[in-house]
């Protein structure tokens, strides 16, 4: 690169690394860039999406490319695995409940996975509830099973992406929010309150704070950001909730929620899906949120009366896109740069979307090809402010 700076420098810099930017440098430094890995707040923080404990892995989309971009996702938590010495992924199958009215049709999950070749099976009321007596569901629910649903861990898993990275030769900073990119011809220099790096290209991976670094650069991405809460209840028999016996679930319908089996205590965790209040990511509460927590339990009382009390609440933030599709792609007139945000449903992809950040960093033709296309900045989503909100997917 040309830029003479006097800086350290290097091939990459990947700013944020929750689940996405560390497995991205991950990847980057996997397949030897010279990686530096800036993280505002310090490891482990619980400040963004990326922190707690379970989220879902599933094949159940309701498009045909994101039921594509699932085989790739469960084949790269298997790398992850192999590569971390550990295992990270717990089987539990998976069913989603569509009570009758929903505005959400099952047609486009079950119609997606036919499409793939992924196996399910579609249920009644009668048969959800003969199977899984703790649920209870109104006539008329239908549901989709699909036994490949899984948990995995978000803490720990993005902690030992990070410990790959480093590994392998990256070079990762906590504490250092990045206060400015400047963006030229020949690289990319990057300027935090520790010191100024250059490099041939950045990856942005900062959520809620993506655009405080890309409205200097002339983009500001359209995304709302939501506190969200989820709640973890305690059942008297835990072992009625156990992952061998009790399988994630995912209730479509207007309010949308979702849930898991007991993982790694004797509770069971629930939330609802964008079901909170819009904040700034740097003003947002951290505490339990009264009728969140309401609403929530009175769900939970009706659908899962074995699930009982709840003991504890946590917050987190959902990143919003209007199309709630991924950001995956290079900055218009800024193509140095390039951005991945998960629009609140990406940890189960994480490795996945960091390796795709990783090859597109490495050769840039990969963005006119799928899945890319789908995910890039400059399409109407992101750039017709009038494009229409839709979250419910």
């Amino acid at each position: 690169m040309n830029v003479n700076t006097g800086t350290e420098s290097f091939d990459v810099v990947v700013v944020g690394l929750g689940g996405l930017g560390s497995a991205t440098a991950w990847h980057l430094a996997a397949s030897g860039q010279r990686v530096l890995g800036l993280e505002q707040f310090e490891f482990g923080h619980d400040r963004g999406a990326s922190h707690d404990t379970s989220r879902i892995l599933r094949h159940s989309y309701h498009r045909p490319d994101y039921v594509r971009l699932t085989r790739d996702a469960y084949d790269d938590w298997a790398h992850l695995e192999q590569a971390g010495g550990r295992q990270f992924v717990t089987l539990t199958g998976g069913i989603d409940l569509c009570p009758e009215g929903s505005p959400l049709p099952l047609d486009d999950y079950w119609h997606s996975l036919s499409a793939e070749g992924i196996p399910y099976e579609l249920l009644d009321a009668d048969e959800v509830r003969g199977r899984w007596p703790q649920i209870s569901v109104p006539d008329g629910t239908t549901a989709m099973y699909q036994e490949r649903t899984s948990i995995v861990p978000a803490a720990s898993s993005t902690a030992a992406m990070q410990q790959l990275a480093t590994a392998a030769g990256g070079r990762l900073l906590d504490n250092t929010p990045v206060t400015e990119i400047r963006h030229g011809a020949g690289g990319v220099e990057v300027v935090t309150p520790r010191g100024r790096y250059s490099a041939g290209k950045v990856v942005l991976c900062t959520d809620a704070w993506a655009n405080t670094l890309l409205r200097p650069l002339g983009w500001d991405i359209p995304i709302t950001t939501l506190e969200e809460q989820v709640t973890y209840f305690e059942p008297v028999d835990p072992s009625r909730f156990a992952p061998e016996v009790f399988p994630v679930w995912i209730w479509l319908d207007d309010p949308s929620f979702y849930g898991f089996p007991s993982y790694g205590e004797a509770t069971v965790k629930a939330g609802q899906d964008c079901g909170g209040p819009e904040v700034s990511p740097d003003r947002r509460s951290g505490a339990t949120d009264p009728e969140m927590l309401s609403r929530l339990s009175r769900f939970m009382g009706e659908r899962f009366p074995l699930s009982g009390r709840a003991v504890r609440s946590k917050r987190c933030l959902y990143t919003l896109t209007p199309d709630r599709d991924f950001v995956l792609g290079a900055v218009p007139g800024a193509e140095r740069v390039l951005v991945g945000l998960g629009a609140a449903h990406a940890f189960k992809f994480a490795p996945t979307l960091g390796r795709m950040l990783s090859a597109l960093v490495q050769d840039e033709t990969l963005a006119k090809t799928e899945p890319y296309t789908a995910f890039r900045l400059d399409r109407p989503a992101l750039t017709d402010r009038d494009h229409p909100v839709n979250w419910m997917n």
